[in-house]
């Protein structure tokens, strides 16, 4: 059975009504902000992620709609670059952050997509998941929870015994504990017995292998809006498998855009997205208990289940040029926020 892997959460209707939504949203921005200048966005951005996410089509469409993306000079004070509305960032180093926590204290007028200290929070595997085992959350539609986990921050020779303390049960999957946007902090090993444990190189985090028919579910975020494609992951290990097994297996990153599900012949039972009210519910949660509008989780279903449900990964600001129309999705959001500031702080009559 072929089925589309992709599907947007924002809009069910038929594309003759989201065109005439989208001419809606667009003229009412445009009706508050048509005496404004035009909404400039400052970037900070490594050159990869620039080249993958500024792409001509997104620039077009913005200035269409009113929007500059202007490149902020990290050799320069940031305070005297701009004027900028937003600020849209994703570089790392604790003296960015102090720069830009300063930046937000003096012009609290200029949206910061997103906090520093909230986007920090996410790059620490310990912390990353916490407020999804927190959240606790089960509904009609599902049970959505995190893998049981251990941390292991040095030593490896002892991470054997921290295991059978910990009672967790064999194959673990192995991930650094800090992500640093390296392709080394997103590669996976999967560890099938005791002995190989010690080979392991701390610091770093071990979650139990849930057996989810080899795909997961990318949930993309950006603002209000939710974006779902299908990506191959680690395949499920067998009872036999574990059995004739051994060491450790090294896997490089399986969720890239090269491992894409969107068209491929998968069992219904496994291809059939999460319901729409779960994933509204848990987007929504994340995004207050995060304190970010732009990110994306990684969800697996437990193979053999219906509604059992595990998130093993976030990652704040993602690869969105590989989702579906995400020009229109991106600026739209951008608009959206431009007209929450007018709803929150309406312009004062002369």
């Amino acid at each position: 059975m072929r089925l589309n892997g992709e599907i947007s959460y924002r809009n069910d209707e038929d594309e003759e009504m989201k065109n005439e939504r989208d001419s809606s949203l667009s003229c009412s921005i445009g009706a508050d902000i048509s005496q404004q200048k035009e909404l400039v966005v400052g970037y900070a951005l490594t050159s990869k992620k620039t080249k993958s996410f500024l792409q001509p089509k997104l620039e077009g469409l913005a200035r269409n709609k009113g929007i500059s993306f202007v490149a902020i000079d990290q050799n320069k004070p940031l305070s005297d670059q701009g004027p900028f509305d937003i600020v849209l960032h994703k570089l790392s180093g604790k003296e960015w952050r102090r720069i830009l926590e300063d930046y937000r204290q003096k012009h609290p007028e200029v949206t910061v997509l997103d906090p520093p200290d909230a986007i920090q929070h996410v790059y620490n595997r310990q912390s990353m998941l916490q407020d999804v085992a927190d959240l606790n959350l089960s509904d009609n539609y599902g049970i959505v929870g995190v893998p049981r986990q251990l941390f292991i921050m040095k030593d490896p020779s002892a991470i054997p015994d921290a295991v059978a303390k910990a009672r967790l049960t064999l194959p673990l999957v192995a991930k650094p504990l800090v992500v640093d946007g390296s392709a080394k902090s997103h590669e996976l090993s999967l560890a099938f017995d005791k002995c190989s444990l010690s080979k392991l190189d701390p610091p770093l985090v071990l979650q139990e292998f849930v057996n989810h028919g080899g795909v997961l579910f990318k949930v993309y975020i950006v603002g209000d809006a939710i974006k779902v494609v299908r990506r191959f992951s680690l395949p499920d290990v067998s009872k036999r498998e574990m059995l004739s097994n051994t060491g450790v297996l090294p896997f490089p990153r399986v969720s890239c855009a090269a491992a894409s599900a969107d068209n491929a012949d998968l069992d219904p039972a496994v291809a059939e997205l999460p319901p729409r009210p779960l994933l509204e519910k848990l987007s929504r949660e994340l995004r207050r208990r995060l304190g970010l509008r732009l990110f994306n989780i990684d969800i697996i279903r437990e193979h053999g289940t219906r509604d059992k449900y595990y998130v093993i990964d976030i990652n704040y600001f993602p690869g969105l040029a590989k989702v579906p129309e995400y020009e229109h999705i991106f600026t739209d959001f951008l608009l959206s926020l431009v007209q929450s500031k007018f709803i929150t702080h309406p312009a004062k009559s002369s």
